[in-house]
C-alpha cells in the first residue's frame, strides 16, 4: 500500500504534490519522493523518511515544472532502501516518471521477459521499477516516429494490461507530453480524479484517495474505473479510454477497514460511513453472543476503529469512553517492520486512562486482529488499568491468509488467527472473550453505503485471490524468499488453505 498524486497544473506543481503527499502520508511512512516536468526535462527528489522530512526549502526550489506527480511509500516488495523510492525513471522512449501503488503478482516472469525478449534491465528488486519498463517498451512498440499521441498511449496500457498481473494504480509522466494514470483491470487498488477551473484552464489531480483532492481545493470529478487509462496533456486537455477486455470493479475491503482516511470517498462509498455500518453490524453479533449487563463501556483504539465503536455502543444503548489518548507523532503501527518495533511502539503511542477502566468490563473495539502483537499489549494496559473484565471486539472478520495486493500480510504464520480458533485466538491475545465481524457482513457494510459494489479482494479474509494466478506454491515460494526458510508443514491448516485456493489450481 502506498499513496501516489499526479498533477497538471498552469501554474508551478511543487507545492501542490507536497500538500497532496501529506494528505497521503497515513499510506506509507517510509519513503517519499515527488518527480516534476518542465518542458522535456524531469527535477526529482526523494529520499528515505516522511514528506516532512525528505523535503527542504532547496529541494523544493529544485522542483520545478507545471506537471508532476508523487508516491509516499510503505514497502511491501523489495527492500527499504533509498534507491527503491519512488518515482521510478527511464529515458527511453520519450522519459517517462512513474509511481506506482500495488504489488505485481508475476514480478518473477516479467523480470525474465525484461531480459531475454525486451533488453531492458532491472537494477532493483522493486516491482515497481518492472513495472516502469513494461510501459516504457509497450510504449515503444505502439509508437512510431518521435511523436506520441493518446491512441498510443491507450494501446500500450491495453498491451500492459495483457502482461501484467497484480494489483496496480499508477501515475506516469512522459517528458514534455502530459500525464498518464491507470488502474488495474480488477480495480483493487483505489484512485480517483479531480479538477480546478482556472482563467488558463482547468487542472487536474489524481489520487490515491479524495482527500488528496479535496485538500487541495479541487473538486471531485470521479474515480478511475478498472482497467480504464486518463491521459492529460500538458495544456490541461483529458483523454480516457477503457484498456482492458473484461474489466470487474473488486475494490480492497481493507481499504475500508482501516487503510483509508475515514474522510475519503473510494468507489462511491464514503469510508467512514462503511465503518459506522461494520459497528452496525458488529453490535448485532454481540447482541447474540452476550447478556445484558455483560458490558460496562465501549472503548475504541484510535484512531480507525472510533466509527465503528461509537455506532456499536449506539445501537447497543451502551456508555460510550475514550479510554486511550494517543501520541500522534508516532506512526501507524501496522505499517512498522518487524515485530520488537511495533510491540515498542503500542506503548509509546497509546496511553491508558485509568479511571476509564478501573472496576468496568471493558469492550475494546479495534478494526483488525492481525498479527495479534497490538491486540495483546492493549489488552495488558486495559488489565494493568484496572478493567474486571476485557472484551476484545474486531470490527474485521479474522485475517487467516496472506495478502499479495499491496498490504504486509505476505505469511502464514505472522498472522495470529492462521490456523487457530477464535477461541485460541483469545487465549493468544489473553483477553476474556473474543468477537469478530463475519466476513458477509463486512461486505454488506461497504454495499449498503453504495449498492453497486458486489464484489470485493477480501483474501486476506477468505482465501480468494481475485487474479485468479494465486497458488499454493505461489504462496509457498513467497514465505520462503520473505524467511529465507522452508514453509511450515501444518497439515490440518494447509487443508484449510488447499479448500479455499481450490479453485486457482
Amino acid at each position: 500500500m502506498c499513496g501516489i498524486v499526479g498533477v497538471v497544473s498552469h501554474s508551478p506543481v511543487n507545492q501542490l504534490i507536497y500538500d497532496a503527499l501529506l494528505l497521503l502520508q497515513h499510506r506509507g511512512q517510509d519513503a517519499a519522493g515527488i518527480a516534476t516536468n518542465s518542458g522535456n526535462k524531469f527535477s526529482m527528489h526523494k529520499a528515505n523518511g516522511l514528506v516532512r522530512d525528505v523535503f527542504r526549502t532547496r529541494n523544493m526550489r529544485s522542483l520545478m515544472g507545471n506537471a508532476g506527480i508523487g508516491q509516499v511509500r510503505y514497502p511491501t516488495a523489495g527492500s527499504s532502501s533509498a534507491e527503491e523510492a519512488q518515482p521510478f525513471y527511464v529515458n527511453a522512449p520519450f522519459g517517462i516518471t512513474l509511481a506506482h501503488n500495488g504489488n505485481l503478482t508475476n514480478v518473477e516472469q516479467l523480470k525474465i521477459e525484461m531480459f531475454k525478449n525486451d533488453r531492458r534491465h532491472i537494477n532493483t528488486d522493486s516491482d515497481s521499477e518492472v513495472l516502469l519498463n513494461v510501459l516504457a517498451h509497450e510504449m515503444q512498440e505502439a509508437t512510431t516516429g518521435y511523436s506520441l499521441d493518446p491512441t498510443s498511449l491507450f494501446k500500450t496500457v491495453a498491451a500492459l494490461h495483457k502482461r501484467v498481473r497484480g494489483s496496480y494504480a499508477v501515475v506516469a509522466q512522459i517528458a514534455g507530453y502530459g500525464l498518464l494514470a491507470f488502474r488495474d483491470p480488477f480495480g483493487i487498488r483505489p484512485l480517483c480524479i479531480g479538477f480546478n477551473d482556472t482563467e488558463k484552464g482547468q487542472e487536474y489531480v489524481v489520487a490515491s484517495e479524495s482527500v488528496a483532492l479535496e485538500g487541495l481545493g479541487f473538486r471531485f470529478l470521479r474515480d478511475v474505473i478498472p482497467g480504464e487509462a486518463i491521459f492529460i496533456d500538458m495544456d490541461g486537455k483529458l483523454y480516457n479510454q477503457q484498456c482492458a477486455e473484461n474489466p470487474t470493479m473488486n475494490p480492497c475491503a481493507f481499504e475500508f477497514v482501516y487503510l483509508a482516511r475515514p474522510d475519503s470517498i473510494i468507489d462511491g462509498a464514503s469510508v467512514y460511513a462503511t465503518r459506522l455500518k461494520m459497528g452496525e453490524y458488529l453490535a448485532d453479533k454481540i447482541k447474540r453472543e452476550f447478556s445484558h449487563g455483560e458490558i460496562d463501556v465501549v472503548m475504541p483504539i484510535p484512531d480507525s476503529s472510533r466509527p465503528a465503536a461509537m455506532e456499536l455502543a449506539l445501537k447497543l444503548n451502551l456508555e460510550y469512553r475514550e479510554g486511550f489518548i494517543k501520541n500522534r507523532y508516532i506512526g501507524r503501527t501496522f505499517l512498522m517492520p518487524g515485530q520488537a518495533i511495533r510491540r515498542k511502539s503500542v506503548r509509546q503511542k497509546l496511553n491508558a486512562i485509568g479511571s476509564e477502566f478501573k472496576g468496568k468490563n471493558v469492550l475494546l473495539v479495534d478494526d483488525s486482529i492481525v498479527r495479534g502483537t497490538t491486540s495483546r499489549e492493549i489488552v495488558q494496559m486495559a488489565r494493568d488499568s484496572g478493567a474486571k473484565r476485557v472484551i476484545f471486539a474486531s470490527a474485521a472478520p479474522p485475517v487467516k491468509f496472506p495478502n499479495v495486493y499491496g498490504i504486509d500480510m505476505p505469511t502464514r504464520n505472522e498472522l495470529i488467527a492462521y490456523g487457530r480458533s477464535d477461541e485460541e485466538v483469545c487465549r493468544e491475545i489473553t483477553a476474556d472473550a473474543l468477537v469478530y465481524q463475519d466476513i458477509e457482513a463486512l461486505k454488506r457494510s461497504i454495499s449498503d453505503v453504495n449498492p453497486l459494489l458486489k464484489n470485493f479482494e477480501a483474501s486476506c479474509f477468505d482465501g480468494v485471490y481475485v487474479t485468479g494466478d494465486i497458488s499454493r506454491d505461489y504462496l509457498d515460494r513467497l514465505e520462503s524468499v520473505r524467511n529465507d526458510a522452508k514453509p511450515e508443514n501444518d497439515d490440518a491448516v494447509r487443508s484449510q488453505l488447499n479448500l479455499n485456493l481450490a479453485h486457482v489450481d
